[in-house]
């Protein structure tokens, strides 16, 4: 049957190389590609679209055997109806619009999809939930981002019977990157949990793989989400 193929969510930025300078590009980071093509898996980038919709959303992914939703900036507050803390990043519309069209795309046609960081928090919002604008106002720390470009480390606990905890087993460290958190996720429940009570995964029972993840796998040396997902993507065709 061939290899799956797994779209990847990315950014357009202006970028350079070589004698091209400021031109914009579709941008996503290779550790996405090369966890995905290691996996067994081709991997196609999907830029996002400023003039996205639910029919747009709906054309790619019938064309594609799952998805990642990748990181990147934060959600814009105002699609979840809440007031936008002073440490949210400037929004990206486009990034918004494309990937919560494919967030609920996806879940309308049950392909296998992992979210990752900002992904994860997209599924949640698309679903109707809310995020935790700002970690540290509650946990008092930074571990979950601990400087600009500085991955954290910690454990998180998977929940015994979750999809999660049969892939990663009860505990696992994770590389993370992010300030802000799932608050509410309807349609989803909780996989795993980090010490100090921020949400750490979330999956959907119902669906034959849909799970997301608040840390980067793709900046770890585990491969094992991601050959889940391509497992499904395979076992979904």
């Amino acid at each position: 049957m061939g290899r799956p193929v797994i779209g990847i969510t990315a950014y357009v930025e202006r970028v350079s190389w070589g004698s091209w300078v400021d031109v914009p590009g579709a941008l996503v980071p290779h550790r996405y590609v090369r966890q995905v093509e290691d996996a067994g898996a081709i991997a196609v980038v999907i830029p996002p679209r400023p003039d996205a919709d639910d029919g747009t959303a709906l054309e790619i992914v019938e064309r594609l055997d799952g998805i990642v939703l990748a990181g990147g900036v934060d959600v814009a507050p105002e699609l979840y109806a809440d007031e936008r803390h002073a440490s949210v990043q400037a929004s990206r519309p486009d990034r918004d619009s494309t990937e919560l069209a494919l967030a609920r795309a996806s879940a309308e046609a049950d392909l296998p999809v992992l979210g990752i960081c900002r992904g994860m928090q997209v599924m949640a919002v698309a679903a109707g939930g809310m995020l935790e604008q700002h970690v540290p106002d509650r946990v008092g720390h930074h571990d979950h981002s601990p400087a600009p470009a500085t991955y954290g480390n910690h454990p998180v606990r998977t929940v015994a019977g979750t999809r999660l905890a049969g892939i990663l087993g009860e505990q696992v460290d994770v590389p993370s990157y992010h300030h802000q958190s799932v608050l509410r996720h309807p349609g989803y429940v909780a996989s795993a949990w980090a010490g100090d009570g921020t949400l750490e995964a979330m999956e959907d029972p119902a669906a034959s793989f849909r799970l997301a993840v608040q840390w980067h796998p793709e900046v770890g040396t585990d491969p094992r989400l991601f050959r889940a997902l391509v497992e499904a993507a395979f076992a979904a065709r």
